[in-house]
Order: C-alpha cells, then structure tokens, then sequence
C-alpha cells in the first residue's frame, strides 16, 4: 500500500481532491487511465486481481509525480471482497467519486468450438464482476460521482470468434440506461466506454501481424487505438461530462 501525504491547503482552505477507484489497473487500459484521472488532480485507488507488484509499482509513480495513491486487490466478481475494497479506499481516502470499471477477460473462439468453462469464467469476470462493482457504485458514489464500465466496439462490428466476449459486453450495454435511472436524484452518472482495437497486452495476444495490419487499417485513421486515447474518454466522462448519463461511447477512430 502506497500513500501519498495529505494535500496542502490553497488560500487557507484545505484542498479535498476527489477519489476514483480503477479496476484492473495494472492493464494497458486500467494504467493509463489511473495515470489520467491522476493527472486531474484525483487521488486514485489502483486495483488488482493477482499482480500486486505492478499496481504498487504505478501506485507509487503517482505519488512520486505528486499525487495520492493506493493499491488494493481482490476478485471484482467476489461481492464480499470488493464489499471490503470499497471499504479500504473509503477509510483512506474518505469516500469514493469515480469508479472506473477497465477490468475483463477476454477468450476468443467460434461458437461452435469455445470451452464452456471458459465460457464460464469470462462471464464471470465480465458480468458478474461488473455488476458486484457497479452495485458497490451505485451505494456508494458521492453526489456529483460517475461510474464508468467497459463493453467493446465489437458489439458493432461482429467479428467472427468474438460471440461469447461480444455476448458478455452487450450485457454490461443493456445495465448503463437502467442504472442511469436507477440513480435519478443521486447526481451520478453512468456510462459505458467501448472501446475499438487498441494496442494492448490483452488485445495484441494471440494475433498474427496479418491481423493486426488488417485491424489498423480499419479505422478511418488508420491506426490502432492507444491506451492513451481511452483514458482521455473516461477523464471526459468522469469530470467534465456531467450531461453525458446512460449512454455508450464507442471510442474507436470511427471504426463502426
């Protein structure tokens, strides 16, 4: 666990950042988006699933450019374990504004072929786990808050091989606009980010250079998206973007 000291006081009034929760932030997606939001002056909760040395690594690289930063690992689909997570950032940091869900897992084959198993557990991790820590956002988020969660462009495009992950994200789609009402009074929006090809660990995994050739040229712009590039829709969505709510926002170079 790594945390930064308290900030300073501006004017003679105690300066009260506020506090988002990233899940999956030792991913590509997760990274750059703790860096981000971290970046934005907010003191950052950087979670984990099993490796705890890289989110204590980006955890203090947030402290040592200036800002607030904490390490906090456990099952997104266990609901007592992210009962106790929420918990641990509340008590340290005094509550919670953003929670920015990147986690998932990814496992690719035909219908016909994929491993029900497998099956099993991406939609473990992938709606389950979504909505444990969409649940914990929804009791917990301060008013002025924003839950984002994460689907994929691919609920557009269709490609083959992708049905169950397709499937499991389509499902975190249908959650944003109920949720979204659900929270009507509380002044906390809920949106979703889908994001196109983007070049990371998990994404890369698997293709040949073919594929990814094919992938780059898909988009208008004629690149794979960077990480880089989804976190700055979720710094949209989690600050300034107060009007945006139950929506999903394909980030994806005008792929689809």
């Amino acid at each position: 666990m790594t945390i930064a000291p308290t900030p300073t006081e501006t004017a003679g009034t105690p300066t009260a950042p506020r506090v988002a929760l990233v899940t999956g932030a030792t991913g590509g997606i997760g990274r750059a988006t703790a860096l981000r939001l971290a970046r934005d002056g907010m003191a950052v909760a950087v979670h984990y699933a099993g490796r705890r040395a890289a989110a204590e690594q980006l955890a203090e690289e947030i402290t040592t450019a200036g800002g607030r930063a904490l390490a906090v690992g456990g099952d997104i689909a266990d609901e007592k374990a992210m009962h106790a997570l929420f918990d641990e950032v509340e008590g340290v940091f005094g509550g919670i504004d953003v929670v920015v869900n990147t986690a998932g897992a990814m496992i690719l084959a035909p219908v016909a072929e994929l491993d029900l198993d497998a099956l099993d557990r991406m939609h473990r991790t992938n709606i389950r786990g979504t909505f444990v820590v969409s649940q914990q956002a929804a009791r917990r988020l301060r008013r002025g808050g924003a839950l984002v969660n994460f689907s994929t462009t691919v609920t557009r495009t269709g490609f083959p091989a992708y049905g169950a992950y397709v499937a499991s994200k389509a499902a975190v789609e249908a959650l944003t606009p109920v949720l979204a009402r659900e929270l009507r009074g509380r002044d906390v929006t809920v949106n979703t980010v889908a994001p196109g090809p983007t070049a990371t660990p998990l994404f890369l995994d698997g293709k040949d250079e073919e594929a990814i050739a094919r992938l780059t040229a898909a988009a208008p712009l004629e690149r794979l998206g960077r990480p880089e590039d989804i976190a700055e829709t979720v710094a949209f969505l989690a600050g300034p973007a107060r009007w945006v709510n139950g929506q999903t926002l394909f980030a994806n170079g005008g792929l689809a």
